[in-house]
């Protein structure tokens, strides 16, 4: 079964859903910055409250997790 389509996902199904690494997913997890709960020891991802999120994040222009600029934006701004 393919990532995007389970309800609950893992770490790692989440991070390939979201396109970042597990690493940097339970960085953000840890920072409180992505909806996650706990299953006994193991987070865990609920498929429609990351779409609700990533919904609400990018209709207030919040659709970056890091305070970084994406690279063309950099480009365009002199590379600063």
């Amino acid at each position: 079964m393919a990532a995007d389509s389970r309800e609950v996902m893992n770490i790692r199904q989440a991070s390939q859903y979201l396109g970042v690494s597990p690493d940097t997913l339970y960085k953000y997890v840890y920072d409180e910055k992505i909806p996650a709960f706990k299953l006994g020891n193991r987070w865990k991802f609920k498929k429609t409250i990351l779409d609700h999120w990533m919904e609400q994040k990018s209709s207030i222009g919040e659709g970056k997790l890091s305070k970084k600029k994406p690279r063309a934006a950099r480009a365009a701004a002199g590379g600063q």
